[in-house]
């Protein structure tokens, strides 16, 4: 069915059905009304790739993220593909599986498919990987994860911070003797280790080098790699009796750990990730996590990526923080604590 059918069913020109579809607000509401009956009718619908020709624009957004396995980038992906939705755009979702080649694999086809814009949460850890996009003037945005070197738009939340309020929150609760369980390389990992450690240092915990263990798996099989790395702080002859996570899906497998000893949680380990997964309530023993704002990073971008493609002119990268909390479960919900107080703040 041809735009040329739908214009002699309704009785107007081509020009016309071609402005109902695109710009319905200059047409005249009655005209608007008929066309739309008659494209109802016939079923009609517009040839996209001829439209991209002519405005420049496909109407698409690419997102590539590390996986969906992980409910952090699915809720992420959910709130960016809710404001698109109301503008008529649609977003092309790409796995990279943690693997710099699949992504860089997927930023291609994505480009050779012409994106009006691409957002990445990126597993690469330099700049060189997006010299194709920015050679191609294709506005991009990293969301959650940032790139040391590359100027770039970003939205989600500063990662120091991250680390620092869960730290401090089991610092709060009465732990004296907090592990952290790592990621490794991306900007979130590094970010929330930094926070970790000024935390331990400002309230003048007790440190052990054997308290950091870090794991590769950050996102898929991650409760696995949580379970072993828990394992390993719980051999220890110093038992830590709090515990810091990369994220959610590590604190789950930790948790497992801890429940298989027969120890209590939080009675004797205090338990915190990070995430806000949408299940960490129902747990056996709900967890207590840092809320990132996945669902806001998403509709944040989703405005800044529309405002880079109707902008005319290149402009200085935006960087969108979102203020994290901390979401107060069972896994840390001990008897209050006399307060302790920072070492830089003691006369």
């Amino acid at each position: 069915m041809s735009i040329k059918e739908v214009a002699k069913r309704a009785g107007v020109s081509i020009a016309t059905v071609s402005r109902t579809i695109n710009v319905p607000e200059k047409v005249h509401p009655r005209t608007v009304e008929r066309v739309q009956r008659v494209i109802e009718k016939l079923g009609y619908r517009p040839n996209l790739t001829a439209r991209a020709l002519k405005t420049g624009r496909t109407n698409l957004i690419g997102l590539v993220v590390p996986g969906l396995v992980h409910s952090f980038f699915a809720e992420l992906a959910r709130g960016l593909s809710g404001v698109l939705r109301e503008e008529g755009i649609s977003v092309v979702i790409a796995s990279s599986e943690e693997d710099p080649a699949l992504e860089q694999d997927a930023i291609d086809h994505l480009l050779d498919r012409g994106v009006d814009a691409l957002l990445v949460a990126s597993v690469h850890l330099n700049k060189d990987a997006f010299q194709k996009v920015t050679k191609q003037k294709v506005p991009f945005i990293l969301v959650d994860r940032a790139i040391n070197g590359l100027s770039a738009n970003f939205v989600g939340v500063k990662d120091e911070t991250v680390g620092y309020i869960a730290t401090e929150h089991l610092v709060q609760i009465g732990c004296r003797t907090v592990a952290h369980i790592a990621g490794t390389r991306i900007s979130t990992a590094v970010g929330r280790l930094a926070g970790y450690k000024r935390a331990v240092k400002e309230y003048g915990l007790s440190t052990n080098p054997d308290h950091l263990v870090t794991v590769e798996k950050q996102d898929e099989s991650a409760d696995v790699a949580g379970y072993r790395a828990a394992m390993k702080l719980l051999s220890l002859p110093d038992r830590t009796d709090g515990i810091f996570c990369f994220n959610d899906p590590i604190a789950i497998g930790a948790m497992n750990a801890i429940l298989s000893k027969g120890l209590r949680i939080p009675e004797d380990i205090a338990l915190i990730g990070s995430g806000n997964l949408h299940f960490d309530d129902a747990l056996r023993v709900p967890l207590s996590t840092v809320d990132q704002c996945s669902e806001m990073i998403g509709q944040r971008a989703a405005l800044l990526a529309m405002n880079l493609i109707e902008s005319k002119s290149s402009s200085t990268p935006k960087n969108i923080f979102l203020t994290p909390k901390v979401i107060v479960r069972d896994s840390t919900k001990r008897p209050r604590v006399d307060s302790v107080s920072k070492i830089s703040s003691q006369g």
